[in-house]
């Protein structure tokens, strides 16, 4: 590959290079023969498509068949007689775990990432993202997920105009937070349904909407025997669904309980932490003792973060052993592990402070602590610190290069090498885990924490710009993914809306204000309450009834768009049917 970039720079022959293949030093000549041999002997003769695929479509396309070259037979690598390829197994990923594919990644177009970065993130504008360039240049799922953290951020600023006023005027006045909350209530579900629709909307111009997942391919970590698809009939891997379901409920099923039994037991040490803090402050109450107060949450806080990102690899690689066979089952048993820890880890303590202690103060403190302590680490981790480590790597060959260049272009081989450095971008997976936790923090306990909204707006403004600069100058760029919409995670949303419902009403029945009109009588309090919370379900649920997932327009449209594909096909059948009648004719009046 070193070659063939050094004869692009010398003047050779001009190409486009979309994806790069970088293999280990060394790699043996007969091996590099034979692995662009088996990619080629894939490809179909054809047009060049020029124009009608955008760049990002282009690279999906060879990413897919770098993931689908698999092994048909027990065979060794040639040039390495000890390293095996197994039938059905991907012969890229055999490649990469034996440390002779390094990586393969797809290059980023210079002139093309200029224009994108300046009507981006380079000019600070409060109007919206140039999606359409997003889309073209990254693909539909990166830029739905930089739509969603858009639209989220403006949903909120009702909830920060309302949050304002409660927080400054009328702080210890539960009662007058039970508007607020039924606000709250609507304003999640409105939002995840709005939601839907526009991104509908969206998937319908970039023409995703109708995308069939029928026939999804195997995913390209799935092993098993060769066999026969009963659908499709062709070759694929096949691998026993019992053995699936028995490393999920007898190994991942018990992992996932002992991880929430620690986070758990982590969460008692913090309490324990707090009770420690609080006795030495009322023993000498001073400014000094007031901070100290502030260290456990600080403390567990990061904890928590740590204990998420451990959990998250094992959770990834526990799912990736379960071996599921179509990437949207790897994603959904992903997210679901994924979403009960965190969900446990961030919010068990809080639900504990709230309905067990019934400490609203300590409530509210922990609360404000851990969510401006989450943020800051995660801008400290997600921003500060790549983009730091990028530039003191890039500084060191941008110095070598210009020792020997002066301040003529980077040729392509030092780009590539450029490019081969930066961090890979590991996918939507964590930027959506993110705004599900803030969604959390804002849905379950605005009665008590009223600024909450506006704390995760400031988040989300920061958020939106150093995202686009990772994209653009720290993360390689990532294969595009089709996508019509935001997946599994708009249950995630809608299933932490519905836990909003009951989690408020809640919090409102345990305000002096509520308990008041029922002195003696819990059992009626519990009722009332319980009683609220199911007219409000109903309400949130009635309400997504009515407000349709695809704008009627849409609708319209895509029955219009069917309706079209069914008569070009009776056409189509009606012509071949009379040519075959023609011919039979023909051959008839022959033979007579």
């Amino acid at each position: 590959m070193q070659n063939n970039l050094s004869d692009y720079d010398n003047g050779g022959p001009l190409f486009a290079p979309l994806v790069v293949l970088e293999l280990a030093q060394n790699t043996e000549a007969e091996t590099i023969t034979w692995l662009l041999n088996r990619i080629t002997d894939k490809q179909q003769n054809g047009g060049d498509g020029d124009g009608f695929l955008n760049i990002a479509e282009c690279q999906y396309i060879i990413k897919y068949e770098l993931d689908t070259l698999r092994a048909k037979s027990e065979a060794h690598v040639p040039g390495y007689p000890k390293v095996k390829l197994y039938p059905g197994k991907s012969v890229i990923r055999r490649l990469q775990s034996k440390g002779i594919l390094v990586q393969y990644f797809p290059l980023h177009d210079k002139e093309e990432l200029k224009r994108l970065s300046f009507s981006w993130y380079r000019n600070i504008k409060l109007s919206a993202q140039p999606l359409d360039n997003i889309r073209h240049y990254f693909g539909e799922g990166l830029a739905l997920y930089f739509r969603f953290l858009e639209f989220f951020t403006f949903a909120l600023v009702p909830m920060a105009l309302i949050g304002i006023p409660y927080y400054l005027f009328a702080w210890e006045d539960y009662d007058r937070y039970v508007l607020f909350a039924v606000f709250n209530l609507m304003w999640s579900t409105v939002f995840l349904e709005l939601w839907k629709r526009h991104s509908a909307q969206l998937a319908y111009g970039w023409g995703t909407l109708s995308r069939k997942k029928a026939f999804e391919e195997p995913r390209p970590g799935f092993h098993g025997v060769l066999g026969l698809n009963p659908v499709t009939g062709r070759e694929e891997p096949v691998y026993p669904s019992t053995k699936r379901q028995l490393r999920i409920y007898l190994v991942s099923v018990p992992f996932v309980l002992l991880c929430l039994y620690l986070s758990l037991y982590v969460m008692m040490i913090y309490f324990d932490m707090e009770s420690w803090a609080l006795s030495i402050y009322y023993e000498d109450p001073n400014f000094w003792t007031g901070v100290l107060l502030f260290i456990p949450s600080i403390i567990y806080a990061v904890v928590i973060e740590f204990m998420n990102l451990l959990y998250r690899y094992a959770a990834e690689i526990l799912t990736n052993w379960e071996n599921h066979r179509l990437e949207s089952s790897f994603q959904n048993h992903l997210v679901l592990k994924v979403l009960v820890f965190n969900f446990v880890n961030c919010f068990a303590s809080l639900f504990y402070i709230a309905f067990v202690m019934q400490d609203m103060m300590l409530l509210r403190h922990s609360l404000a602590t851990l969510l401006i302590t989450s943020q800051i680490l995660n801008q400290v981790m997600e921003a500060f610190l790549p983009y730091w480590l990028q530039r003191r790597r890039n500084k060191k060959v941008h110095k070598k290069v210009r020792r020997i260049l002066g301040d003529k272009e980077l040729p392509l081989v030092v780009q590539v090498q450029l490019e081969s450095d930066m961090n890979t971008y590991l996918g939507t997976f964590d930027d959506y885990l993110e705004q599900f936790l803030l969604f959390g923090y804002v849905s379950l306990f605005s009665c008590v924490y009223p600024l909450a909204a506006l704390l995760v707006i400031l988040n989300n403004m920061t958020e939106v710009y150093s995202d686009a600069f990772k994209m653009c100058h720290v993360y390689k760029r990532p294969f595009s993914e089709p996508a019509s919409d935001i997946g599994v995670w708009q249950l995630a949303f809608e299933t932490m809306s519905a836990i909003a419902v009951v989690t408020n009403c809640a919090l409102i029945g345990l305000s002096p204000q509520v308990k008041a009109y029922f002195p003696e009588a819990d059992t009626q309090l519990i009722l009332t309450v319980v009683a609220i919370e199911h007219v409000l379900l109903a309400f949130k649920f009635i309400l997504a009834f009515i407000i349709p997932d695809v704008p009627k327009h849409i609708q319209i449209k895509l029955a219009k768009l069917e309706f079209e594909s069914l008569e070009a096909l009776k056409k189509k059948s009606g012509l071949v049917a009379l040519i075959i009648w023609h011919g039979c004719t023909a051959s008839n009046h022959e033979q007579a």
